[in-house]
């Protein structure tokens, strides 16, 4: 059995290498009326009964490593932060949601289907910022919108126990990601910042950090992991110093994942993310493109 954590009404159950994708980290919180799951990573598959009975299933953003779990618990309701509901309902939806190309699409659905177990949720209903659930004997759920990651995103704080599951704000190594069609780099700043003034005494993430329950250490690390926005703006504008170049170019060179990684989404979410980060340089004045299309530092 995978390790387990109990912060009074919540259970912490640690996915494999304390959650790093593939897998994640499953928060369940225990009311007198209600049983809810955060999420459903691929440890959901592992817990037994104590998943497999909730009554309740609250996504805190619609992945496919997050719903890795649903087909488990057909009878339990899902909710989802209205931004992502149409990810959650239907293929169509999260097709959109992703925003890649036609053949990478066909590839990612193929691998979703046999490595998540996935399942769209077609009677998922929404919830909006700042939504309260109350399970009884005294434990409340409140949700903090949080976009950027995806349009929905949201960390789902434990209000009775100080604990807040913070979802894809990960605070791992890796950094930030936003490079999905709903995803948004502006946003995702003002998220980074927003995250740290919710009262909380645990920060649970989806992902790599698992448990932190010193706000010391979150705040360090929480601004490791926003250092590497910039860091990859610096790595743009290294690229360009040695003459101006196209998107595709740039692509290739990659500012997020490391040469040689492939998944086959990867191509499409560099193309988006370096997007992004040349519009926000451009704004700054730092760089532009040229009517032959190219971007150059000015």
């Amino acid at each position: 059995m995978d390790s387990v954590q109990h912060w009074g009404a919540a259970r912490v159950y640690l996915g494999d290498r304390s959650g790093k994708y593939p897998d994640g980290n499953q928060v369940i919180v225990q009311g007198t009326e209600l049983r809810v799951a955060f999420d459903t990573p691929q440890v959901a598959n592992r817990i037994g009964a104590d998943f497999d009975e909730v009554d309740l299933v609250i996504l805190g953003h619609v992945h496919e490593d997050h719903m890795a779990g649903l087909h488990r618990v057909p009878a339990a309701r899902v909710q989802v932060h209205q931004a992502d509901l149409a990810a959650a309902q239907s293929w169509d939806g999260l097709s959109r949601h992703y925003g890649y190309p036609p053949p990478v699409l066909e590839a990612l659905h193929r691998m979703i289907v046999a490595d998540f177990h996935y399942h769209p949720r077609p009677d998922a209903s929404a919830y909006a910022d700042g939504a309260v659930w109350d399970l009884g004997g005294g434990v409340r759920i409140r949700a903090h919108h949080l976009p950027g990651h995806t349009s929905g995103h949201c960390a789902l704080v434990v209000e009775s126990e100080g604990l807040a599951f913070i979802g894809d704000i990960d605070l791992s190594g890796f950094g930030p990601y936003y490079g999905d069609a709903t995803s948004n780099l502006a946003l995702f700043r003002r998220s980074l910042q927003a995250v740290a003034d919710i009262e909380a005494r645990v920060w649970v993430t989806s992902h790599h950090r698992a448990v932190v329950t010193e706000r010391t250490q979150f705040l360090s690390d929480l601004r490791r992991f926003a250092s590497k926005i910039d860091e990859r703006s610096d790595k743009l504008l290294d690229y360009l110093h040695e003459g101006p170049q196209s998107l595709e170019q740039l692509v290739a060179r990659r500012v997020m994942y490391p040469p040689g990684f492939e998944l086959p989404y990867v191509e499409s979410a560099e193309r988006t993310t370096i997007g992004m980060h040349l519009e926000e340089l451009s704004r700054a004045g730092l760089v532009m493109q040229g009517p032959d299309g190219l971007w150059a530092r000015v």
